[in-house]
Order: C-alpha cells, then structure tokens, then sequence
C-alpha cells in the first residue's frame, strides 16, 4: 500500500509541483489549500507524512502545528516544513514532529529524497 503524504500549501503552483514529484515516487498524495481545512484532511486522511508552509490563509502553519501536536490522534505524524520565510525555522525547532525544512524554492529531487528519508520509499 501506498504511503500518503498531506501537502497543504496555498499556492497552486506549489501544490501541483509537490504532487507530481512525490506522485513519480509512488507516493499517494492528497493535497490541502488552507489551514482551515487542514486539520480535517489530516483526520480524514491519516497521512504518513505532512508538508506544512507557514503562510497560510485561515489557520497559519505555526497555529496548525501546535494543534497537531497536542492531539493523541496526530503528534505522531512527521512533518516537514515548507517556507519562503527561513527566520521561521526557528519557531519549529521545538517540535519533536518536524523532521525537516524546505526552503522554497526547492529541488523536487531533495523534496523527494526528504520524504524518502524520513518515511521511506513509497514502492
């Protein structure tokens, strides 16, 4: 089966660039474009994985990031942080979670070898 990976992002563009890569590494790929509907794709989808920006409309990456790590249901779940704003690597440094950053704009093959490394291969 398949290994699901939430990208929540609300670029259009970004959101395609991430799953097409994470698509040609056989990764089963659901995407999100606000934070306000995040956290119901995360319980609704039970990814492996999450791709996180920051700046989001309703809910930012921060705000979303606490929620998530207090909840017995998703503080497992890894978390990759995607940003423009490198200064903000610092406030999720706390999270045991965050497993990595990725500045943007980013290499897809690094984007891939990323989830690879924290999740493993999809296939």
């Amino acid at each position: 089966m398949a290994k699901k990976v939430l990208v929540v992002d609300d670029e259009p563009e970004m959101l395609n660039l991430m799953r097409f890569t994470l698509e040609q590494g056989r990764f089963e790929v659901v995407t999100c474009d606000s934070g306000r509907h995040a956290w119901n794709a995360i319980i609704d989808n039970k990814p492996d994985l999450i791709l996180l920006d920051v700046m989001l409309p309703g809910i930012d990456g921060y705000s979303l990031q606490i929620k998530i790590s207090q909840d017995e249901a998703t503080k497992s779940i890894p978390i990759i942080i995607m940003t423009a704003l490198e200064p903000s690597r610092t406030l999720f440094k706390k999270f045991e979670q965050v497993k990595g950053f990725m500045t943007k704009p980013f290499k897809t093959d690094d984007l891939l070898n990323k989830v690879e490394e924290i999740i493993g291969k999809a296939g």
